[in-house]
Formats: C-alpha cells, structure tokens, sequence
C-alpha cells in the first residue's frame, strides 16, 4: 500500500492545482488546459485511493502506474502553462516540485511492490 505521507502529497497537490486553477481561469486565460490540470492533477490521489482497495497486486501496481503517468502529466499541463504565461515561474516552481516528489515516491512503491511480487 502506498504511505500515507504519498496519498496526503496527492491530496495537497490536488488542492494547490484546483486553486492556481482557478486563477488562471478568473485571468481569462487557458481555461480548457486549466481543466486538463485538474483532471490530472487530482487524480494522482485519486488512483492511490483506489489501490489501498487493490483486488490483487498486480492490481495494485497497475493504479500505481496510473497515478504516476497522471503525475507526468500533470507536470506537461503545468510546463505548456508556464510556456505560455499563463501561470508564473513563481506559481510554477512549487507545483512542478511538488509533483516531482510525488513522482519520486511512486516510483520507489512501484520499484517495492513489483520486487516483493516476484
């Protein structure tokens, strides 16, 4: 099961993208790639929701691997975002940290959860 400190950087994350999204949307900017932010974004915690109710573990490892291909995705959304002005270095730099950490964790549970499997 991923750590609790994984799903609370998800959650915290989500919160964060759901508020810069906002932002960009009341500055009249992007507002169908600030929807793509948010669909991503929330559902990295999502999917770490669904893999504490895993069926199996490949299962498991499979909503992993989704949240860590939102997780890169989000990051995408936030890059094409910042390229075009629509958030700033300041706004962008926090987030993209904070997704990057996240990524790190799910790597490493995914990297656990296949060595104990085999």
């Amino acid at each position: 099961m991923p750590d609790g400190k994984t799903l609370d950087e998800a959650k915290t994350l989500a919160v964060s993208i759901i508020e810069i999204s906002r932002l960009i949307k009341e500055r009249k900017k992007e507002a169908v790639l600030a929807n793509q932010l948010i669909r991503s974004g929330t559902s990295i915690g999502a999917n770490l929701y669904e893999a504490k109710y895993a069926q199996s573990t490949p299962d498991f490892i499979s909503k992993l691997q989704i949240a860590l291909k939102e997780c890169y995705e989000t990051e995408y959304w936030l890059d094409l975002l910042q390229r075009t002005d629509c958030i700033t270095e300041e706004e962008y730099k926090p987030l993209m940290n904070k997704c990057g950490s996240i990524r790190r964790m799910l790597i490493a549970s995914i990297n656990t959860a296949k060595s104990n499997f085999n």
